[in-house]
């Protein structure tokens, strides 16, 4: 019987895992029992009970069990590494993901702030040209006088030739003062016909 359980237990260890064989020391005894009631009864003897108490593995076990315990270490802290690793990369992607959101609003915030700024520009800009037409467009009818036939019309589009006039000078003026060498256009008459005392009367006015 001694030298049957050595055989079974061998047989059942070898079945085993390093690790397994040191922590299913029940399931070594069950199979055991299994294994050696299958021949002892046929002997006309029956095993009631079979304990594994102590386990003594030889040096090369010992070793091996030493490499496999440093193999899982270094498992284990690649796997850490990884993980760490994975980690970074998904922060710093989600970092830059953020920062892009970030920008992209701000974009569009800085876009809108100057599309509106510039509408508000041309808005003041209109009413202002508004009001300088009206301005010049009455002094005009003053001085064409009540009884001039399409005087209203004329006056605007005097008003309008005039201010164009002005804005064709300002203009005019910021090349002149720039730096090279420049060509001034200045208009002809026909560019403006507006009379004599038209202009001046819009000039005394100012």
């Amino acid at each position: 019987i001694l030298n049957l359980c050595l055989t079974q237990l061998r047989e059942g260890v070898g079945k085993l895992t390093l690790d397994e064989s040191f922590s299913s020391r029940e399931r070594i005894n069950k199979e055991l029992l299994k294994d050696l009631n299958a021949v002892a009864n046929t002997w006309g003897v029956e095993i009631t009970r079979v304990e594994l108490q102590n386990m003594e593995p030889s040096k090369d076990i010992l070793a091996a069990m030493e490499l496999q315990m440093a193999a899982e270490r270094k498992k284990r802290a690649a796997i850490l590494k990884s993980e760490g690793e994975r980690m970074t990369l998904i922060n710093e992607a989600e970092g830059r993901a953020s920062a892009a959101v970030a920008a992209a609003e701000a974009q569009k915030t800085t876009t809108i702030l100057k599309a509106q700024a510039e509408a508000e520009r041309q808005r003041i800009e209109a009413e202002g040209l508004k009001v300088a037409i009206n301005t010049v467009a009455r002094a005009l009818q003053s001085s064409y006088g009540d009884d001039h036939e399409g005087s209203a019309k004329d006056s605007v589009e005097g008003a309008i030739q005039f201010l164009g006039l002005l804005r064709y000078l300002e203009t005019q003026g910021k090349f002149a003062a720039s730096d090279g060498t420049k060509v001034l256009m200045l208009p002809s008459k026909n560019a403006l016909p507006m009379t004599y005392g038209g202009l001046k009367f819009l000039l005394d006015e100012a």
